[in-house]
């Protein structure tokens, strides 16, 4: 690799590995059988663990969110002071919704904005999906959200399952503590 490449990360010296792994397997191989890629996705997950050690933080502690699933959403929030609470972090993330209102009416049923990272959207989300499989507040929250209406219930359900994963997300970053799970 020329030195180029290498100097472009000069606070983080340890992502040149990372990244000139992806670069090597991208020319190594043209079409890739399944196998081929499931085994690239195991090496990749790998190499994210490594890059998340330097990176201690208290979103690997929530059950089912390793260190796969909180690269991302950190990735993409960067420095948590940049908001002031959990909404704008939440409303940058696309986990809000807009209003529909004229006079004293109130639409029961509005979408959800689409401007923030859509990026973070997604890694929430999922994480959101991952924390209520293997976390029991997370599962019940989503299954008393999922029983509410009749449409749209995963969706629904998901989505303020994320939010309430934001408020975590939020309050453990901005006093960069670990997570501790609730006491019964």
């Amino acid at each position: 690799m020329p030195s180029k490449f290498k100097d472009s990360y000069p606070e983080l010296p340890k992502m040149y590995d990372v990244d000139a792994f992806i670069v090597a397997e991208r020319l190594r191989f043209g079409r890739l059988p399944i196998r081929a890629i499931q085994n690239q996705i195991k090496e990749l997950d790998k190499a994210i663990e490594s890059f998340m050690s330097l990176f201690p933080n208290g979103l690997t502690g929530i059950p089912g969110i390793g260190s796969v699933y909180s690269a991302g959403p950190l990735a993409e929030i960067g420095d948590i002071t940049r908001f002031q609470k959990h909404a704008s972090l939440a409303k940058y993330g696309d986990l809000a919704w807009g209003k529909h209102q004229s006079g004293g009416f109130e639409a029961a049923n509005t979408k959800m904005i689409l401007t923030g990272n859509k990026y973070l959207k997604y890694y929430l989300l999922e994480a959101a999906n991952k924390a209520r499989m293997h976390d029991a507040e997370f599962k019940r929250f989503y299954q008393s959200k999922f029983k509410e209406v009749p449409k749209h219930q995963h969706k629904r359900a998901l989505a303020l399952t994320a939010r309430k994963l934001v408020r975590l997300v939020y309050s453990l970053l901005s006093s960069n503590r670990l997570y501790t799970p609730p006491t019964v």
